[in-house]
């Protein structure tokens, strides 16, 4: 029978250096971060503790890829409200949220993909690819309904519960819209997009 391959054990000197176990060499983040595109998982612990030090040394990853230029994944605003988060009473809900949020992307992300490399055949950085954004667009305002609708299940955390009817009119509606300041801020994010593909084709 096939057992379940364990993860790479990486260890973290006092020195900052990382040993891969598997392999017996030093690695670099960026080598973590090639290992991870690749689908390989692993464990990183410190060296002397034992200690679990994964999520940092991800969080570590992800701050170096950000500091790339052109590479920057997370806007300003997002951060921001990140930040907002830690400490707020809705904490615990966040890390759900987003899981949730990008296991959709990864699952849908063949069909953006798709739209994307028709909208690059046709005219390029036309209406096609707009299309293509619309539909993350689309699918953002989803995850933010299922989002706050998972908040309403959560109203001791100080979120006023909905009316009987309106309660009602929601069921029956196919998906609550966000807030206007959410859907405006969705909508700036995708300007921004459009402003980074018009310079890409520009530049081309």
């Amino acid at each position: 029978m096939a057992t379940e391959k364990k993860p790479t054990t990486i260890k973290k000197y006092a020195n900052r250096r990382l040993y891969d176990t598997g392999t017996s060499t030093y690695v670099t983040l960026e080598d973590l971060a090639a290992m991870v595109k690749r689908g390989e998982d692993f464990v990183v612990c410190d060296a002397k503790t034992g200690e679990d030090i994964t999520r940092p040394v991800l969080t570590q990853i992800i701050f170096e890829q950000e500091s790339k230029d052109g590479q920057s994944l997370l806007p300003i605003a997002f951060l921001r409200q990140l930040i907002r988060f830690y400490g707020d009473s809705m904490q615990m809900l966040v890390p759900s949220y987003l899981e949730f949020s990008i296991d959709r992307l990864t699952r849908d992300q063949q069909k953006f993909r798709d739209q994307v490399s028709q909208a690059l055949e046709g005219a390029p950085f036309g209406e096609p690819t707009r299309q293509a954004f619309q539909s993350l667009e689309e699918q953002a305002r989803k995850n933010m309904a299922v989002f706050r609708h998972a908040l309403t299940m959560f109203n001791p955390f100080g979120l006023p519960a909905e009316p009987p009817a309106a309660s009602a009119e929601a069921a029956a509606a196919p998906a609550a819209e966000p807030p206007r300041s959410d859907l405006d801020e969705m909508k700036r994010q995708l300007d921004e997009l459009n402003k980074r593909i018009d310079q890409l084709s520009s530049k081309g």
